[in-house]
């Protein structure tokens, strides 16, 4: 399979329980990439409103997404893969302003699946509680974003496959300036 060519650069994006933590640590695994879990980027206060089973709401999230741009921004030169919801197209285009370019791998799944995945998760702070307020918030990707979508009933190493094939086919939208 044909590696990309450029440092690549991708934030895997999709609601709890889609599985961005070990996709993404796989994919950076086989790009040869830093990779950081945005879970990993998450102020206390918001991990303890999530804990208590309350929602973020874009106050909460604008300086943890800000974070996440930093972070793939400094990491421009050597490439990167981080994970972070980014459901809402505003939040992505947040994490544009410090990355531009950054495509965006969306692993979506029904919500029964991520339920089931999520109600069976041990010591994390996102609560099953919450799933409904994901799909609620999710918008997908649009037309005119650089990504893909991908299901994640496909095998981890299925998704890495197709999203290295994606990114050494789309170069040009991994080059950050």
């Amino acid at each position: 399979m044909t590696e990309p060519t450029t440092p690549p650069i991708a934030i895997i994006m999709g609601v709890a329980g889609s599985g961005k933590t070990v996709v993404g640590g796989r994919l950076a695994e086989r790009l040869g990439v830093p990779y950081v879990d945005g879970d990993d980027l998450h102020p206390q206060a918001n991990i303890d409103k999530m804990s208590a089973g309350h929602p973020l709401d874009d106050d909460d999230r604008r300086p943890w997404l800000i974070t996440i741009g930093e972070w793939l921004h400094d990491h421009r030169e050597t490439g990167a893969v981080a994970t972070c919801s980014a459901l809402r197209r505003s939040y992505r285009d947040l994490l544009r302003r410090s990355c531009p370019g950054v495509p965006f791998i969306h692993l979506a799944g029904s919500r029964d699946l991520i339920v089931e995945r999520v109600s069976g998760r041990e010591g994390h702070f996102m609560p099953a509680s919450l799933v409904d307020s994901q799909f609620d918030t999710l918008e997908p990707l649009e037309p005119d974003e650089p990504g893909i979508t991908v299901e994640v009933t496909a095998t981890v190493d299925e998704i890495v496959d197709r999203t290295v094939a994606w990114l050494a086919g789309h170069g040009d939208t991994t080059t950050l300036n």
